[in-house]
């Protein structure tokens, strides 16, 4: 049975992280790039910080992926928010020490404390979802970095309410913070068209127009998961058309209808 188009293209916008899924935009590598930079240099910490779903795991796990073969370096995609399990995480990675019992933050400084590490090999913790740590956690994470022994890459959602990160005590010892935003309206089109193109459904691509993206636009913000989760939807009811009245999905764009169907199928805009 031949595979239909729609399914290509559908589960191309999966919402799962995963670095080969990485789109290159112009604005996107720009900052990428600047993280790159900025892990390069021999300093203590980084902050990539932005709204949900404007790609912080995405940077994250193609960062790991590009660093993984040249250095230490660790990604921990959910926070371990038990304060031992973190520092027998920290322990087994960085010094290959294994703790059956207890670890403490004081027990594990003095590990720390004891290793010698040049600036340029220092290793790389990379923490994702960073806004679930405590703030008490906080803190001890930046005593760590201010050992100089190992330097931490913290993403975490941007939110109203001043919280540890933006306090001046804890952001002397960042030394860059970068932020990520939605897509504008020409980058979600090269986004969308990008990611269908790389599963060579380039006909499918074509038939999103700058009017029909600007409709997902308005209804996602720019926002890429929900970009992802709206286009996802839009092909499985495609899908549906396509298998029960072809007639319905006739034409060389994408159908304002059920753009909008799709938009309320995940919640976008109301019934």
């Amino acid at each position: 049975m031949k595979t239909s188009i729609y399914k290509n293209a559908r589960d191309v916008f999966l919402d799962t992280v995963d670095a080969k899924d990485y789109i290159q935009l112009e604005r996107i590598s720009m900052i990428y790039q600047a993280l790159k930079d900025s892990i390069a240099k021999p300093l203590k910490m980084v902050l990539l910080y932005g709204r949900p779903g404007t790609g912080k795991s995405m940077f994250l796990s193609r960062l790991h992926q590009d660093l993984v073969s040249e250095q230490k370096v660790y990604l921990y995609k959910t926070p371990i928010l038990d304060e031992s399990e973190f520092f027998k995480t920290l322990a087994q990675d960085l010094y290959d020490i294994k703790y059956d019992g207890e670890l403490n933050f004081t027990q594990f400084m003095k590990v720390v404390e004891n290793r010698e590490v040049g600036a340029n090999i220092m290793p790389i913790i990379m923490l994702d979802e960073a806004q679930l740590y405590s703030t008490f956690m906080m803190e001890k994470i930046r005593l760590l970095s201010d050992t100089r022994k190992v330097k931490f890459v913290i993403a975490l959602h941007k939110t109203e309410k001043e919280d540890l990160i933006a306090k001046e005590h804890f952001q002397t010892r960042i030394w860059e913070s970068i932020k990520l935003e939605n897509a504008s309206p020409s980058e979600l089109k090269i986004y969308i068209q990008k990611k269908l193109m790389k599963v060579n459904c380039l006909d499918v691509a074509s038939m999103f127009n700058q009017k029909s993206v600007n409709l997902i636009h308005k209804l996602t913000n720019g926002n890429y998961r929900d970009t992802n989760k709206l286009v996802y939807t839009l092909f499985d009811i495609y899908m549906h058309y396509e298998n029960n009245n072809y007639k319905k999905i006739k034409g060389n764009e994408i159908s304002k209808k059920i753009i909008e169907m799709s938009a309320i199928h995940t919640g976008l805009i109301n019934a």
